[in-house]
């Protein structure tokens, strides 16, 4: 195994609970990963482990505990064992801030990492600023984060609504067609990626036909599709995510609609590709990591140290995300020799992931003007089956690095401002 650059060394008999993650529903809240030890050091992390998000969260959950199980096996932080504490936000805000500060103020946290749930992360952000706990969202992806919402203890390891847009844009637009239908989220998340889609599409000269906005666990698109296809548009873009992307792609093949409208959007993710049948795997995105990489550096080690814990499947973007978020803390602790929220994050900045936790060609860093991981986009399309490997479901075209799609510091809106 390739070693991390972690402090000290531990007893490799050092033994750790709720080896057993598999899913969100076998998850109680909280779940606590902990190894044996004096005085172990204490990551917590905030997801939606029911509801519309749960795979996803799960994946994250699963990803973050393989890098404690092996940040422990080469001594921890700081020479200090590590414990993941897991709470459940039920995909509401409300909860989402309650179990932040359950995590900071009773069980006494050193970092933090979430939400899924961009609205839930953003929430979580001002709690996390006004307890001065370094805080990586994992999974939340609305621009505002790392833009004009910023804070001097936030990063975000995903990439942002704008870098996924940029992704794709001008792929669709010349490949599908100018007029545009978009099927959104109605929250955060979905309102800026649709706004930074629709600034794209007006900048190539397209016309946006109409805008869907639905609940998050929505079952039946039937209304929304319809109006859709009403519309005469070339493409119809997907912004919605987890079991509504299922749901939503499912019934377009139904209706029919894929025979008459390109379709297409821009965040795709292999939790849904497994969970559609073939003939819904269709059109073109960008996922946020892909497990399938050729010759890169320490991916496959990746894949396998998954699969062994993920009942033989593959890693999914979050697993990664999860994975990154977690060593993240561990590299920057291990590097400044400190756990002090302020020094670390001023340290983070334009502070560069290995090869081995980056998992990917390009550069990848955190960007000091606005604590953005500049991230790469694989960009391709679905496939409705696996030509090696039943779970190789993307092609993916090209790779783009984070310093290609995403915004410059100063389009962001994000002006750090650091305690005194």
């Amino acid at each position: 195994m390739t070693r991390l650059p972690f402090a000290g060394n531990f007893d490799r008999r050092t033994v750790l609970k709720g080896a057993g993650l598999v899913a969100a529903s076998q998850v109680a809240s909280p779940f606590i990963i902990a190894a044996r030890g004096e005085t172990a050091l204490r990551i917590g992390m905030v997801d939606p482990l029911t509801g519309v998000y749960a795979a996803p969260a799960a994946n994250e959950v699963m990803g973050a505990k393989l890098a404690i199980e092996q940040m422990n096996a080469e001594g921890g932080i700081l020479g200090r064992q590590v414990e993941l504490l897991v709470e459940d936000s039920a995909n509401d805000v409300g909860t989402g801030v309650q179990k932040t500060r359950k995590l900071i103020e009773r069980d006494q946290v050193s970092f933090i990492i979430g939400d899924v749930n961009s609205g839930i992360a953003a929430a979580m952000a001002q709690v996390t600023a006004e307890k001065k706990i370094l805080h990586i969202v994992s999974g939340g992806h609305t621009d505002s984060i790392t833009g004009k919402d910023c804070k001097w203890n936030v990063f975000r390891v995903c990439n942002t609504t704008r870098m996924e847009a940029n992704s794709v844009s001008d792929l669709l637009y010349t490949k599908y067609g100018k007029k545009w239908h978009f099927i959104t989220p109605d929250y955060a998340f979905g309102h800026t990626l649709y706004q930074a889609c629709a600034d794209n599409l007006k900048k190539l000269g397209g016309t946006v036909t109409g805008n869907e906005l639905t609940p998050l666990g929505t079952t039946d698109f039937s209304a929304y599709l319809i109006k859709a296809r009403a519309a005469n548009p070339d493409v119809m873009l997907l912004l919605v995510q987890g079991s509504d992307m299922i749901n939503c792609l499912k019934q377009i093949v139904q209706f029919g609609l894929n025979k008459q409208i390109h379709i297409a959007g821009t965040q795709q993710e292999l939790e849904s590709l497994t969970g559609l049948p073939p003939e819904a795997r269709i059109g073109i995105w960008m996922f946020e990591w892909y497990w399938k990489q050729p010759g890169v550096p320490h991916v496959e080690k990746f894949v396998a140290d998954i699969r062994k814990v993920n009942g033989g499947k593959v890693p999914t973007a979050r697993h990664w995300f999860g994975y990154a978020s977690a060593m993240t803390f561990t590299l920057i602790a291990n590097q400044e020799k400190t756990t002090d929220a302020v020094k670390l994050a001023q340290a983070l900045g334009d502070f560069e992931l290995p090869p081995e936790v980056k998992l990917q060609p390009n550069k990848c860093y955190y960007r000091k003007g606005d604590h953005q991981l500049m991230t790469s986009a694989f960009v391709g399309e679905a496939l409705p089956n696996g030509k090696d490997d039943p779970e190789d479901l993307y092609r993916v075209d090209q790779v783009v690095p984070g310093d290609k799609t995403s915004p410059s510091i100063g389009e962001t809106g994000c002006a750090v401002q650091w305690p005194a």
